[in-house]
């Protein structure tokens, strides 16, 4: 196709960390697939907090820590991390009708007040904010509505699965936690990941598309693993079972409510997440229809996430609106 045939979308960039980074690289990659459709990518702006910093990115790249390009763009992407600083941007953008992709899992667990009427307007795009560029958010928020929903169970968080694994070879928690950060896995301080709150944010974004569109965080009953023994651990594989870090949701008491809880526990390692979710992120999803389907693949990572975010911006300019919850 004729380079000059093509319509420019304008993309603005929040964030160019090991994810943003990524994004642009892949924007860059994946040229020939948006020019199939009839589009060029055309990068704004890339908000940073030190422009002089060295980072790895496409020549040219327009870095600046002026957020004034974004009055400019079609589409925002959100890489930062965070709550305030993210909000405080994109709350103007999104009312000004634009649409926002973001990975962002803490956002949209806790600022849902502020942005669930962008998402029922399908402005919001995250599928990459559960299980990165394993695509589940998608499928939720689409097909497996015509069933309806009875459970879910999945491992959503790469640290903790890390941790419990080491622990299952021998080592003490304290060691397995040392080496998982040293290798980056684990933030330092490690709570959000330890603590269980980074899967509690996922599990209340996943909430959202089959239990109740207004679902609160704080509805999640969240422990983490920083309990979880090496003799804990002995034992579960003495009887055949593993220790996981697991978010459940499931119908409350009576069949009134939902249940949705963050904690470690003892599976068989019979269990669909313990054999084709070894070592990755995985989802068992339950529904009277569709019966139990099995969700797993890479849920961290700089191009895995990438992926998923360069998607949505894929079915942006496709015109497939966002991810719109339960309403």
């Amino acid at each position: 196709m004729n380079v000059e045939s093509l319509r420019t979308v304008t993309v603005g960039l929040l964030g160019c960390g090991t994810v943003g980074q990524n994004v642009l690289h892949l924007l860059e990659r994946r040229r020939d697939i948006f020019a199939d459709i009839g589009v060029k990518i055309e990068v704004a702006g890339v908000l940073v907090r030190d422009a002089e910093r060295v980072r790895d990115v496409p020549a040219s790249t327009p870095l600046t820590d002026d957020p004034s390009f974004l009055q400019e763009c079609g589409v925002v992407i959100e890489a930062m991390g965070g709550t305030v600083r993210p909000l405080s941007l994109l709350h103007p953008y999104l009312k000004s009708g634009r649409p926002v992709i973001t990975a962002n899992k803490a956002l949209l667990a806790e600022c849902w007040t502020e942005l669930r009427e962008y998402a029922l307007a399908g402005k919001l795009y995250y599928e990459a904010s559960v299980m990165a560029g394993t695509p589940v958010i998608g499928p939720m928020s689409t097909v497996l509505r015509a069933s309806r929903f009875e459970s879910l169970q999945a491992v959503l968080n790469g640290t903790c699965n890390y941790i419990l694994t080491q622990m299952e070879e021998g080592k003490e928690y304290a060691q397995a936690l040392e080496e998982a950060q040293a290798l980056g896995y684990a933030e330092d301080p490690p709570t959000l990941d330890v603590g269980g709150f980074d899967t509690a944010h996922k599990l209340a974004v996943l909430a959202r598309f089959c239990a109740d569109g207004d679902f609160a965080y704080d509805q999640v009953k969240v422990q983490g693993i920083e309990g979880v023994t090496l003799k804990d651990v002995q034992d579960a594989a003495e009887a055949g079972e593993k220790y996981k870090l697991i978010a459940e949701l499931k119908p409350g008491e009576g069949g009134v409510g939902w249940e949705a809880t963050v904690s470690p526990q003892r599976l068989p390692s019979t269990h669909p997440i313990c054999t084709i979710g070894a070592g990755r992120n995985t989802l068992v999803f339950r529904g009277e229809e569709c019966g139990e389907l099995y969700f797993a693949g890479g849920g961290a990572g700089g191009m895995v996430t990438a992926s998923a975010m360069v998607g949505d911006l894929l079915d942006i300019v496709i015109g497939f609106p966002g991810h719109v919850p339960l309403h």
